[in-house]
């Protein structure tokens, strides 16, 4: 076999299987760009060739890291706002100044493809510079149907302008656009028969995505899109039960959703049917800190039920401007009590389950790319432990 390159002399932190899979002295070996041996270097495989060698110097390799939920894509800031809030100011006098989820509606209205790309790069970079080889990016601001594709497509072009894969996703059911102010099912109505066919034929959605939400859509609403985005052949996801119970997760798991996401008012009932379906709970602690929310997700019910975990940035302008997955997992563990095991799980094998990408990435095993993230700390605890301090030594997307 002729390998390039083989990392050798590596703390292998494999994620395989339910724990962390270590590896004291392992050995990566990658072809193609995948994996074909991580395991003990005792255990490499006979005749081996290797055109590259990379002495990992006992450093921790993990699998690359995947955020599998952002609003990566948008135009303007919301800094104003939040300064605002800071000084006093509530909801209705931010609206009346023209703030809110509809602010970034118009800044991303007015910005073109090339400048939606140029203000998202820097976010990407961030991301990346802390061992992301994977990211989901939706849409969500645009809310037409041609400023919905112009996001996407500069979603995509991200991915051909960085060594990341993108995964993009349609949140047409993000907030009711002015045009349609009181009519959410109409909006519904125009993002099934218009919207999701024109991305569709563009192929610029992986999946679709909705809020379920007082302030947002109904379950109804979101069956309706949903049963018509499966008939287009494309899987779900849904922002469920953030700000109360509306049972989002059960309906997320009614319809196979890959992933129900933020869930800090799901029940024991919407844990169990999301272990049963096979839904990922995605969770969101940016969102929670910069909110400054209460209501702790219910991670002893998930635990119970054996409902996956994953975890991400939510980056956006509103309510989680994060770039930061090595701080999310610090604010997991800290804010939600999750363990170095779980945290680590939420940003790989987890994050991977969530995008339905698990064949394909999330653990260094043989046959998945061989995106990697090499760290120069000495346990696999300080990735979660530590603040404000990045140990990325090296980043690896299939095997470059």
């Amino acid at each position: 076999m002729t390998a390039d390159p083989v990392f050798r002399n590596a703390r292998l932190v494999t994620m395989a299987g339910e724990g962390m899979g270590i590896i004291e002295r392992g050995a990566v070996v990658v072809a193609g760009g995948r994996i074909v041996f991580a395991g003990a270097e005792n255990d490499l495989p006979t005749g081996l060739a290797a055109n590259e060698i990379i002495d990992c110097e006992g450093r921790i390799v993990t699998p690359g890291l995947i955020d599998c939920h952002t609003h990566l894509v948008f135009g303007g800031n919301r800094a104003r706002e939040f300064e605002m809030r800071l000084d006093g100011a509530g909801y209705e006098e931010i609206a009346r100044a023209g703030g809110g989820i509809l602010s970034t509606v118009r800044a991303t209205r007015a910005a073109s493809e090339d400048e939606l790309v140029a203000s998202a790069l820097p976010r990407l970079d961030a991301l990346m510079s802390e061992g992301v080889t994977t990211v989901e990016i939706k849409s969500g601001y645009g809310l037409t149907v041609a400023d919905e594709a112009k996001t996407l497509r500069a979603a995509r072009r991200l991915g051909t302008l960085r060594s990341v894969s993108v995964l993009t996703t349609a949140l047409g059911a993000h907030a009711v656009p002015p045009e349609f102010a009181g009519r959410s099912g109409d909006y519904i109505d125009h993002v099934i028969a218009e919207q999701l066919p024109a991305l569709v034929a563009e192929n610029l959605a992986d999946a679709v995505d909705a809020f379920s939400e007082g302030i947002a859509f109904s379950p109804e609403e979101v069956d309706r899109l949903f049963t018509a985005a499966r008939r287009m052949g494309l899987p779900v996801k849904l922002h469920a039960d953030q700000l109360s119970n509306l049972h989002g997760a059960a309906l997320a798991a009614r319809h196979g959703a890959l992933s129900a996401d933020h869930l800090e008012y799901t029940d024991a009932e919407g844990a169990a049917a999301m272990a049963r379906a096979g839904t990922v709970a995605v969770l969101l602690p940016g969102a929670f800190y910069f909110l400054r929310e209460k209501q702790l997700p219910p991670i002893s019910a998930f635990r119970a039920a054996g409902t996956r975990m994953a975890l991400a940035t939510d980056c956006n302008p509103g309510s989680s401007p994060l770039t930061s997955p090595l701080l999310t997992m610090n604010m997991a563990a800290t804010l939600f009590r999750m363990t170095v095991r779980e945290c680590l799980a939420g940003f790989t094998r987890e994050a991977a389950r969530a995008l339905g990408k698990l064949g394909e990435v999330g653990t260094l095993e043989a046959g998945k790319w061989a995106d990697l993230a090499i760290w120069s700390v000495e346990s696999p605890a300080e990735l979660v432990y530590r603040m404000g301090f990045n140990p990325l030594h090296q980043r690896i997307r299939r095997g470059q």
